[in-house]
């Protein structure tokens, strides 16, 4: 009777379990290069939000969740039609409870970059928080009509 394995040509002794940790720590490091979102999602202090971005004909409104964060918290940026949203929220607590103190201190920060499409521009754009999440809108500048130039 035979057995549906297939051996390998190494020896068991020689086999190494942190190998395998090996190949699969490279395999992930590997996967971050690829897809640098995942970094910067995961591999940083700050929490990258989710986020909706919509184009419109006029417009470009961006959607993004920021619980528990206060309108002064939170910075916008516009530069070479990219969005930069950066926000921090902080949380301390303080009890004092048969003669021991107890601290307890936390710090979220946000950030994310969000391209956007050409003609996007700062002027008259709106921002609004609400219950937690943040929407941005951003009007888009008409595209100027080329004029036609007569050879004489």
């Amino acid at each position: 009777m035979k057995f549906p394995m297939k051996r390998t040509d190494r020896d068991m002794y020689s086999w190494d379990p942190f190998d395998d940790i090996r190949r699969m720590q490279n395999y992930m490091e590997h996967m971050f290069r690829t897809f640098p979102a995942l970094e910067s999602r995961f591999g940083n202090e700050a929490f990258s939000p989710l986020t909706d971005v919509m184009e419109e004909d006029e417009k470009v409104v961006v959607t993004t969740d920021l619980p528990g964060v206060d309108r002064e918290d939170v910075e916008l940026n516009l530069k070479d039609n990219v969005l930069v949203i950066s926000a921090g929220k902080g949380n301390e607590e303080e009890a004092e409870k048969e003669g021991y103190l107890k601290k307890e201190r936390s710090f979220m920060r946000y950030y994310r970059e969000i391209p956007l499409p050409n003609g996007v521009t700062e002027e008259g754009a709106t921002a609004q928080l609400k219950n937690g999440v943040l929407t941005i809108t951003l009007p888009k500048t008409k595209p100027v009509a080329g004029k036609r130039i007569e050879i004489e």
